[in-house]
């Protein structure tokens, strides 16, 4: 009898631990799918800055709107969609990266991210994303240039 719940207990987690990957898998190609859509960095203005407002990785840090001050001549602002809620989720990150003089959409980057899925323990989730983070230059990098 000892047998038969071992047993028991040990299915309910390979069957357990199947259909979380599954579930991962679908939600994965389903990043993929939508990134293929509008995924992605869009530049649609260029600025030249001076050299020492750059760091010497070519990137300036950028308040969002909420944060920045009346003196701060960009901002980005961004959107969070949680397109699935739960474990595991899939949200869309939108980012926008403004000029505060004429109020232009100088670049916008949009990020499609999966988050969880994952047998619970003491481990950190798994995530996946499209464009993958650190593939390609920041929106900041490709927006902003050197003089």
């Amino acid at each position: 009898m000892k047998r038969l719940w071992a047993l028991m207990a040990v299915a309910s987690v390979v069957f357990a631990t199947l259909g979380c990957e599954r579930e991962k898998e679908r939600l994965d190609a389903e990043v993929r799918r939508l990134c293929k859509l509008d995924g992605g960095i869009k530049v649609y203005e260029q600025v030249n800055l001076p050299a020492e407002m750059l760091d010497n990785l070519g990137s300036i840090q950028i308040p969002s709107k909420e944060r920045a001050r009346v003196s701060d001549e960009y901002f980005y602002e961004r959107e969070v969609q949680f397109l699935r809620k739960g474990n595991p989720e899939l949200l869309r990150s939108h980012h926008q990266l403004m000029r505060r003089a004429d109020g232009k959409l100088l670049g916008e980057s949009i990020r499609y991210t999966r988050r969880g899925g994952d047998m619970p323990g003491p481990w950190i989730e798994s995530s996946f994303s499209c464009p993958e983070i650190g593939s390609q230059p920041s929106l900041e990098q490709l927006v902003f240039q050197r003089k």
